[in-house]
């Protein structure tokens, strides 16, 4: 009886120290990890609204009640070239297969989707993590904000369509989800 005691708070103990290491490690590194976050959406910001040269967030009082609206809508900025607006690039999550999926989605101001990046998933290797292949997510370029788009498992027919992941129609919707919530923000919130 002793044997298993002495066993049990040798793994206690073995264990206890595990738990302190990692939440140490975490504490560290948060910062860092927060940092290389913010810079990639910073890049992917860039890459769905090229024409802009740098990027602000909106006024506080108009960004707050954007994302008191809207639990999914994550970021909202305005890209700038020189002093002029050309377009805003909005950040999503809606829930995919695995995992909500994050997507920023450049709209001009003249209501066309100028790109996406989906920039954080837990989807399926293989499947719905290709929704991070340009294939994919250059069908979204070009599009007119005043329709909403539509997922087809076939060749799309109409100019909202675009065609689903092969097996991974959760993933393609959730994709699509984030890109109509930004479309929508840009027609009643962004282009007035």
């Amino acid at each position: 009886m002793r044997e298993i005691v002495k066993l049990g708070l040798i793994l206690l103990l073995i264990t206890s120290a595990a738990a302190v290491v990692l939440g140490l490690s975490n504490a560290a590194t948060i910062g860092t990890i927060e940092a290389v976050e913010a810079k990639a959406s910073e890049v992917a910001r860039k890459e769905v609204l090229p024409e802009a040269e740098n990027f602000k967030t909106l006024e506080e009082e108009k960004l707050n009640e954007i994302l008191n609206g809207n639990e999914k809508v994550l970021e909202v900025y305005a890209g700038y070239k020189g002093e002029n607006i050309v377009g805003y690039a909005i950040k999503t999550a809606t829930p995919g297969y695995g995992g909500n999926v994050e997507v920023i989605t450049g709209i001009s101001t003249e209501g066309k989707i100028t790109g996406i990046k989906v920039v954080k998933h837990q989807e399926t290797p293989g499947l719905g993590a290709n929704a991070t292949s340009a294939e994919f997510q250059n069908q979204y370029k070009d599009m007119n904000t005043s329709k909403e788009i539509t997922v087809v498992k076939t060749q799309p027919s109409n100019e909202n369509e675009i065609q689903a992941l092969t097996g991974a129609t959760i993933t393609s919707d959730a994709v699509t989800n984030g890109v109509n919530i930004a479309r929508e923000l840009f027609n009643n919130k962004l282009s007035k």
